[in-house]
C-alpha cells in the first residue's frame, strides 16, 4: 500500500508524464509546420512513448489499490527560435524529469518501500537513456550547424532514430 506522499508525488509524476507527451507533441507540430519532416516523425513518436510512462506509471498507482488521479496538464510552449532551442528544451525538461525520478527513489526507500523503488528502477535506467539521447542530438548541432544543408541534415539524422 503506498503511503499518502509517496501517492501525492506518483500522482505528480503522472501528471509531468503528460505534459512531456504533449511539449513533445507540440514540438513535432512546430516542427512539421517548419518542414523538419525527421525531427517531427522523431518527437511525435517520443510524444507516444511519453504516453506510455504515463500509462505505466497510472496503471501501478490503481494495482496497488491506490487512486491515480489526473491533475491539470500545463500547456506547453508552441513557438521556438530553431531547431536547436527545441532540442535545449527538451534536454533540460529531461533532466528536470530525472530529477522528479530520483527524488521518487528517495522517497520509497526513505519509506521502506520496496516495491515502488523497484518499480521506479525501469524509470532510473530510462531517464539516462533519455538525457544521452538528447544530448547527443544537441552535440550533432553543436558540431554539423544548422546553417544551410546543416538543418537538412540534423533533421534528416534526427528523424532516423529508432526508439524503444
Amino acid at each position: 500500500m503506498l503511503s499518502k506522499n509517496l501517492l501525492k508525488k506518483l500522482n505528480k509524476q503522472v501528471s509531468l508524464e503528460f505534459y512531456s507527451s504533449n511539449l513533445y507533441l507540440q514540438m513535432s507540430a512546430w516542427c512539421d509546420h517548419k518542414g523538419l519532416e525527421g525531427a517531427a516523425r522523431f518527437l511525435k513518436a517520443h510524444a507516444a512513448e511519453e504516453m506510455q510512462h504515463m500509462q505505466k506509471i497510472f496503471d501501478y498507482i490503481q494495482d496497488t489499490g491506490a487512486l491515480a488521479i489526473i491533475d491539470a496538464i500545463e500547456k506547453p510552449i508552441a513557438k521556438f527560435k530553431d531547431l536547436k532551442e527545441v532540442f535545449e528544451i527538451t534536454y533540460k525538461h529531461e533532466k528536470m524529469i530525472t530529477t522528479q525520478i530520483n527524488e521518487l527513489v528517495d522517497l520509497s526507500l526513505a519509506e521502506k518501500d520496496f516495491s515502488t523503488f523497484n518499480f521506479l528502477q525501469w524509470y532510473v535506467a530510462e531517464q539516462h537513456e533519455e538525457e544521452k539521447l538528447f544530448k547527443s542530438i544537441l552535440d550533432k548541432i553543436d558540431i554539423i550547424g544548422l546553417e544551410g544543408r546543416g538543418l537538412f541534415m540534423i533533421d534528416k539524422e534526427v528523424g532516423s532514430i529508432q526508439l524503444g
